[in-house]
């Protein structure tokens, strides 16, 4: 099946610098993907060269087949049938919500404009909304109105360029839920850039993790956080600690927590210095834990909370647990190990 975006080998430019290299990743119809990375890794300069706003200097961009950048055409991003979400929303003031939605739409009857107007708002949860102006909206109601903006044309592809960040965090996880819905129910194909991995894990069916122009893995939400492909995803994914450790078989590690068996095995040989990742969901405090430890920090989230334990050898480890066992700081705790994911790097 041909995909509906196939990027390859791209590399973009910027004041004679190399700011992308080598990018490569296929988007199916139906699929909502995100861009995940730090300030400055390029993720915004991929959409905006999916656009068609940044022109590549190597590689290529197709969409539904056709090659829409290369080294030798650029297609106009008028012509890409690909819409926009800003993270400024970028309404216009002076238009009514009705008229903003509608303003992409060509020439229609005032009637027609009004269907569609109001079709668009009851998809995304604002009926009775298309006399409002923006100022009269609050920031999530301003993002809905952007997103059924870009919908209303239809678009084969719709790019979104850190869609939250104006929003406060209690509506950023409950508005992407909702987009997420809303874009499944239209079977609409995204792509997204964030710097956040929750808005990331709720979004994502797909996520590129970037560093530096480049993509380090691209997979589902929980094969980046059970099974990170190298030392940068594992550190910039989740919450985590490297335990030292010696192979002793292929797929067994030694450590300060006993031996640690897991789901894959490793070319190196019985010996070898390795790190653990041990998530904090890996590390459970039980009475008859087998291994003795002190908590040393502590940070209450509501419903779990996040402990730093100190083993008798001095490494320290994560325990994320439910909040109703409260534990102080200084206190002796036993711990247990439940990682089925043994990932290791060589030390």
């Amino acid at each position: 099946m041909t995909a509906l975006l196939e990027v390859r080998a791209m590399v973009c430019e910027h004041e004679g610098q190399t700011v992308v290299e080598n990018f490569s990743l296929e988007l199916q119809q139906g699929t909502l993907a995100c861009l995940l990375g730090p300030s400055g890794c390029g993720k915004t300069t991929v959409l905006r060269a999916i656009a068609g706003f940044h022109e590549i200097a190597g590689g290529e961009i197709q969409l539904n087949g056709q090659t829409v950048s290369s080294s030798t055409r650029q297609l106009a991003p008028e012509h890409r049938n690909v819409g926009l979400v800003f993270q400024d929303y970028a309404l216009f003031p002076h238009l009514s919500v009705g008229d903003n939605i509608v303003f992409g739409l060509g020439r229609l009857t005032a009637v027609e404009k009004r269907r569609q107007a109001d079709y668009w708002l009851d998809v995304v949860g604002l009926t009775g909304f298309r006399e409002r102006y923006p100022h009269e909206l609050s920031g999530g109601q301003q993002q809905r109105v952007a997103l059924a903006r870009a919908l209303a044309p239809k678009p084969q592809l719709l790019l979104l360029d850190e869609p939250f960040s104006n929003l406060d965090i209690s509506l950023r996880e409950r508005l992407a839920l909702d987009i997420r819905d809303i874009l499944k129910s239209q079977g609409t194909t995204a792509l997204f850039v964030t710097h956040d991995q929750h808005e990331a894990f709720v979004l994502g069916d797909k996520i590129a993790v970037m560093q530096e122009g480049a993509i380090c893995q691209w997979d589902t939400p929980f094969n980046l956080y059970h099974e990170p492909a190298n030392r940068r995803v594992a550190d910039f994914i989740g919450q985590g600690v490297l335990l030292a450790g010696r192979m002793i078989s292929d797929d067994a590690v030694e450590t300060a927590l006993g031996v640690i068996k897991g789901n894959r095995s490793y070319p190196w040989r019985n010996g070898t210095a390795v790190e653990v990742l041990l998530r904090p969901d890996d590390i459970v405090i039980s009475t008859d834990g087998a291994f003795a430890c002190r908590v040393t920090e502590r940070a209450f989230k509501g419903a779990e909370t996040l402990y730093k334990l100190e083993l008798q050898d001095g490494q320290s480890v994560l325990s994320l647990m439910p909040s109703h066992d409260d534990f102080a700081v200084g206190q002796a705790v036993r711990i247990d190990v439940c990682a089925p994911h043994l990932i290791v790097f060589q030390a």
